[in-house]
Order: structure tokens, then sequence, then C-alpha cells
């Protein structure tokens, strides 16, 4: 599994909107996303499809989401608002 390209991420460039709309998060470069100076949430490209590694709820390490279809995609952006106090 390797950290996705910008050429992978364009076809969850829907998905990577609804987080650049989340008040909190910075995007440090495409598809990394920091919470004031910590890292959050970054993709990964695998030949399973992509996934996306957002921190836990203690904010200690990072919990793997599938993203490949929509309803994958909600539950990331909900658990990245829930994160974030929204």
């Amino acid at each position: 599994m390797r950290h996705a390209r910008p050429d992978d991420l364009v076809r969850i460039a829907a998905l990577l909107a609804r987080l650049r709309a989340l008040p909190g998060l910075t995007e440090k470069k495409p598809g990394t996303f920091y919470v004031k100076s910590k890292a959050f949430l970054h993709f990964h490209e695998d030949p399973a499809g992509m996934f996306a590694d957002i921190k836990n709820a203690a904010f200690s390490d990072f919990d793997r989401f599938k993203v490949d279809t929509p309803a994958e995609q909600d539950a990331l952006v909900e658990r990245a608002r829930t994160m974030l106090g929204g």
C-alpha cells in the first residue's frame, strides 16, 4: 500500500471537496489534511482500492477506512465531522 499520488486522488475529487469544506482542516498538500499542526487524514492507494487513514478518537494513531463507494465516503466524512466537533 502506497500513499496516494495526485493522479489517484482524481477519482475521489468529490470526497476531497467535502473534506475541504469542513472547518478546522488544513490541506497541506493534495489529500493530506491537518488539524492545527497535527496530521489528521491522508489517503493510500492499493490494488484493493482507495483507503483513508484518519486519526482515532484519542488522536494517538490512525484508523483505516475504505473510500471507494459513496457509503464508505459518507462514513469517512461523518467520522471527520465528529472528530472536529461538528
